[in-house]
């Protein structure tokens, strides 16, 4: 029976490196209200401080899958300047990883309608640890492997960000250097590739009480299937707010938000995967809390909802 159940778990690992090797990056559900750690030209954006916590369980019942924590603050600085700090911690079977990035917006007017174009930079760095002495291999030999700790890498990325008070449109790179990572597929130290970011969104009235949002989000990363995100949520009274995902051949998602508060908005996402993964793990669980300091003034003349 020992044998049995050991032979299954590592099917299942090897499902889930199947599913990994292409997203070397934490990658999360309710990217649009995590927009910061996608592209640094949304720092200040929203035109007052605004501070982000988010937890994402991945594959719940799996040994070894991802979790990922962020916790993003950022705020406008000067009329036209906006900046922003992003600490993310992503666990993968034997590795974790420590992003640690500061974030740099400048937006300029492009048009009449309050239309405004923000560029962005990042620099920080990323601390990686892989311990080859947890967890079970499919390959002996990868237990042998030499561990990795608090390896430094730094980062450097940019974007640009348009964005009026209905739509945004954005483009980032996170990372123009390449570094090491961990590589579920073959349980190995490999060299991550460039990554583009392309995400978007918009705001429309559907009755004096309901809006509309849909959003995407689109990660390519060279020799690797393009990752897209679709979502559609409805916002009842500016308060609560109900939607669906759908990863491209992945994941469908149900999303559910509340704004207790003008400064206060919390949600939760829940994945189930339409691979054959499906049949070996609870789904996936990713929470959010967002606390914003709004003066009054502020709430009354540029409302914002992403």
């Amino acid at each position: 029976m020992n044998t049995i159940v050991t032979k299954g778990i590592l099917i299942l690992l090897m499902l889930v490196s199947l599913q990994i090797s292409a997203q070397q990056d934490p990658q999360f559900t309710q990217y649009m209200y995590n927009t910061l750690t996608v592209n640094p030209g949304y720092a200040g954006s929203r035109g007052h401080l605004s501070i982000l916590g988010m937890h994402r369980s991945q594959w719940v019942g799996i040994n070894g899958a991802p979790t990922s924590q962020v916790l993003a603050i950022d705020g406008p600085v000067a009329e036209k300047v906006g900046l922003g700090v992003v600490a993310t911690y992503d666990e993968l079977g034997p590795s974790n990883e420590l992003f640690l990035d500061a974030n740099f917006a400048y937006t300029l007017p492009v048009g009449r309608n309050n239309e405004r174009l923000s560029l962005g930079l990042k620099a920080g760095g990323r601390l990686f640890n892989v311990d080859f002495s947890e967890g079970l291999f499919q390959n002996p030999d990868v237990a042998f492997q030499n561990n990795i700790e608090n390896r430094f890498f730094p980062t450097i990325g940019a974007g640009a960000y348009y964005h009026t008070e209905r739509a945004y449109l954005g483009f980032a790179i996170p990372n123009f250097f390449s570094e090491d990572h961990y590589d579920g597929e073959t349980q190995e130290i490999a060299t991550e590739r460039l990554h583009y970011f392309l995400i978007g969104g918009l705001i429309r009235d559907l009755t004096a009480d309901i809006k509309f949002k849909p959003a995407f989000f689109v990660k390519w990363v060279p020799g690797a299937p393009i990752i897209a995100d679709l979502s559609a949520n409805f916002m009842i009274r500016e308060t609560v707010t109900a939607g669906i995902a759908y990863r491209w051949d992945d994941s469908f998602s149900g999303l559910v938000g509340l704004q207790i508060s003008p400064n206060l908005n919390i949600g939760y996402a829940y994945d189930r995967t339409t691979t054959d993964l499906r049949n070996f793990n609870s789904g996936t669980h990713e929470v959010f809390l967002r606390f914003e300091l709004i003066s009054r003034e502020n709430r009354l003349k540029s409302p914002r909802f992403y």
